[in-house]
């Protein structure tokens, strides 16, 4: 049994997001080389949130309206926001997307690409990258206010 922890243990190590290129103190993925045919915005110099999410997740549909506050406070000042849906089903993911309304660019994951390359471990995730691009912050999961206001704090110290 003792074994079978250590083994389990050593796994949910190398499976933390800090472990991961994508991971706190790693560089951001190009998401150009990773999203084909998406229009993304210039990221360089900029203090950017990568956010992961799919059609079918509750906290997913929650965190819109927080970001579009994120976007309208902090644009001006040099935060640019990216949501990548993860969706397979190209229609659910359209659905999804005109549905919430988001005032920052909503690109498709459909090749995966980009979610190899964070290896988001649950929906949503979110990176929260410097104007260096390196990832400074790693959400799992949206839990309302709270997380809005932890994006809120960390956004303006990344930006200062």
């Amino acid at each position: 049994m003792k074994t079978i922890v250590t083994i389990l243990s050593a796994v949910f190590l190398f499976q933390s997001p800090a472990a991961h290129a994508a991971g706190e103190g790693g560089k951001m993925p190009s998401l150009s080389s990773l999203i084909s045919g998406a229009s993304l915005p210039n990221t360089s110099g900029k203090v950017v949130l990568v956010d992961f999410w799919a059609s079918w997740c509750g906290p997913c549909k929650a965190s819109f309206p927080a970001m579009n506050r994120l976007h309208d406070k902090y644009a001006a000042k040099g935060l640019v926001i990216v949501a990548i849906g993860v969706d397979d089903d190209a229609e659910k993911f359209k659905a999804f997307s005109s549905k919430m309304g988001a005032k920052f660019p909503v690109v498709h994951d459909a090749q995966h690409k980009a979610a190899a390359a964070f290896e988001p471990p649950t929906m949503p995730s979110s990176y929260l990258i410097d104007r260096k691009g390196v990832i400074r912050h790693v959400h799992t999961g949206f839990k309302g206010a709270k997380t809005e206001a932890e994006y809120a704090a960390e956004i303006e110290a990344l930006l200062k």
